[in-house]
């Protein structure tokens, strides 16, 4: 059996808040947010929309995509470092609100690596034949624990929600390898306590190492080369990141899919909805070969190679 995806959603908030809003909020600017960063704007849910409900709607739109109903989804796995609560999970709350009522439920907390996590882990069950379909999202309301005093971080993150559905495709496709990974002694370098605090220097230099070499051994594991590579979708967290692990793999820029400039940095939620956007366009084909890759607090990493088609 091989575990692929065969339904995408996503849930992008309506709310803008652009660079020059944050101009009047901190000692910031516009020119100096996209040079660094490469934001140009990022969204903002209302206050009513919880993490829960973001992730909803995404797995909605994956579940319709997918072709099936709720009640087939045999598990559920919410990324997020923003759930409505403690507890319950979210992926319990999501189950009672798609009415995925055969499914069981559990977030993974992972960071902006969650949602590989997610996928790695659907994977283990669907191909040792004990689930068939797997609902797996990156939900992140980033703007309630960001401090919107501090420069450092109001200009990075935003909020939104991506899902997909993992399920047993056809011999080459799918998940063809992963790498997962995790270095507590970096914890100390992005953390939250009521807020987000990050150390951008040593969280850069991790990234830009990380990114760029996981995203070549599971290349390498796959068997497979950089010129097979058809498209990197990285985290979405910042262009120069971005762009050393484009370097890495020697890829052009058309090559990579970036959505960093519209929705900022939405941690676990990011990779599915630059995966959805790039569906949308209709850049991502049948049988092209993606790698997808991750990094975040913990320190935790993560990239899965997969051949895309059912």
């Amino acid at each position: 059996m091989n575990a692929g995806i065969i339904g995408m959603g996503s849930y992008i908030p309506e709310k803008i808040l652009a660079n020059s809003d944050l101009e009047k909020m901190v000692d910031t600017s516009d020119e100096w947010i996209r040079t660094r960063t490469g934001i140009v704007e990022r969204r903002i849910a209302e206050e009513s929309v919880k993490t829960s409900h973001m992730a909803r709607y995404a797995a909605e739109e994956a579940i319709k995509d997918a072709g099936i109903s709720a009640e087939e989804i045999d598990l559920i796995v919410v990324a997020t470092v923003t759930p409505d609560n403690p507890f319950p999970s979210v992926a319990c709350q999501l189950q009672e609100s798609l009415g995925a009522k055969n499914a069981v439920g559990m977030d993974v907390s992972a960071a902006c690596a969650g949602f590989i996590y997610g996928l790695v882990v659907g994977k283990q069950f669907i191909e040792t034949g004990t689930y068939k379909n797997v609902l797996v999202v990156g939900a992140e309301k980033l703007s309630k624990i960001t401090d919107w005093k501090d420069r450092n971080t109001a200009v990075l993150f935003g909020d939104g929600a991506g899902a997909a559905i993992l399920s047993n495709v056809s011999e080459g496709r799918g998940i063809l390898s992963f790498e997962l990974g995790s270095d507590g002694t970096g914890a100390k370098h992005l953390y939250q306590d009521e807020f987000i605090h990050m150390n951008g220097r040593e969280v850069f230099k991790f990234a830009v190492r990380q990114m760029g070499e996981t995203s070549l051994n599971v290349v390498h594991k796959a068997g497979l080369t950089k010129e097979d590579v058809d498209f990197l979708i990285p985290h979405q967290a910042n262009i120069r990141i971005m762009e050393a692990s484009r370097e890495r793999l020697e890829l052009p820029k058309e090559k990579m899919v970036m959505t960093i400039d519209k929705f900022g940095n939405t941690s676990s939620a990011s990779i599915p909805m630059a995966l959805k956007e790039a569906l949308k366009d209709g850049r991502i084909k049948e049988d092209h070969t993606i790698v997808l890759v991750g990094f975040g607090g913990g320190l935790t990493w993560g990239a899965v190679a997969l051949r895309w088609g059912r």
